[in-house]
């Protein structure tokens, strides 16, 4: 299976498994009146919206580029990331509102045999989706899928103190006090899925260890004195690699087009969804040590 068909399906499973929950937690919660078990109905409700988003995004993102966007649209998905963190603060904080008001009036939780049943398979399902996503972070390096799947593992935690919450529930301040708990866990995620979004979105270069590759496959290319302004960053699941390549004065404009074309089909190999810009430069233009570096300028 392709890497983009694998982010369509996880799209996919990410809203079939939300939507499924949320019917679950709000049959639990009608039934418990747990606050703790609203919390994870509402962080559903809002994984549905999210999962849309990323579902959009996965398809947007997989668009080739045309005249009008000529490096993809990969930058759908950092932008559905973005704005799944702003959902997902948005319901954390209600929650805790909602959680102070509980414990203020001390609600009790009712038929809690129910509210444990229903919580433990949610827990069995959401723990099924993210292995799966995980799986196609690792195949394909999707943003949106990774931001998803961030979320998600936050739900399994915040479903286990849930169900801690239940057991206890004979102690009215520990359904609420978890609730809290699950909330700030929730803005934790929320925290995190927006760094990595705008870090994408502002053109981050790519991991350290990734450039000093990217760099070592260069210099070790036949023919190349050297290269220098290395530029890397990733979008969606594109990464694109630019810097200037360093050649002997004398060739000729085919050979040193042969050259670059090599170098170029080198890194391609290496990196899956790699763009290479290349420009050729005569090393003679090299004024001193500083211009001639390994590209971490």
């Amino acid at each position: 299976m392709t890497n983009a068909r694998l982010v369509k399906l996880a799209a996919l499973a990410s809203v079939s498994v939300a939507s499924l929950l949320l019917i679950l937690k709000f049959y639990a919660w009608v039934q418990t009146d747990s606050v703790s078990i609203l919390a994870s109905l509402l962080d559903s409700a809002f994984d549905i919206i999210a999962s849309l988003m990323i579902m959009l995004a996965v398809y947007i993102a997989q668009i080739p580029a045309d005249k009008e966007h000529r490096f993809g649209h990969g930058k759908a998905e950092p932008l559905a990331a973005l704005a799944q963190s702003v959902f997902i603060a948005g319901s954390a904080l209600y929650l805790i509102l909602y959680s102070l008001e509980r414990i203020w009036r001390d609600a009790e939780v009712e038929k809690v045999t129910i509210g444990l049943s229903v919580m433990i398979l949610s827990l069995a399902l959401t723990l099924m989706l993210v292995l799966f996503q995980r799986y196609v972070v690792r195949k394909t390096e999707s943003t949106a899928i990774a931001a998803d799947a961030l979320h998600y593992w936050s739900d399994v935690l915040a479903t286990t103190l849930v169900i801690i919450s239940l057991i206890f529930s004979h102690l009215n301040w520990a359904d609420p006090l978890l609730a809290i708990l699950i909330a700030l866990w929730i803005l934790r995620s929320a925290y995190q899925i927006a760094k990595d979004a705008i870090n994408q979105l502002l053109d981050r270069e790519l991991p350290q260890a990734m450039r000093h590759e990217i760099s070592t496959i260069i210099l070790n290319s036949a023919n190349v004195l050297g290269f220098n302004d290395l530029r890397t960053y990733q979008s969606g699941p594109n990464r694109f690699v630019q810097f200037d390549l360093e050649l002997d004065d004398h060739l000729t404009l085919l050979q040193a087009h042969d050259i670059a074309e090599q170098v170029t089909a080198r890194l391609k190999q290496r990196f899956d969804n790699l763009d290479v810009i290349v420009h050729q430069e005569p090393v003679s233009l090299k004024h001193d040590d500083s211009h001639h570096t390994w590209g971490m300028n």
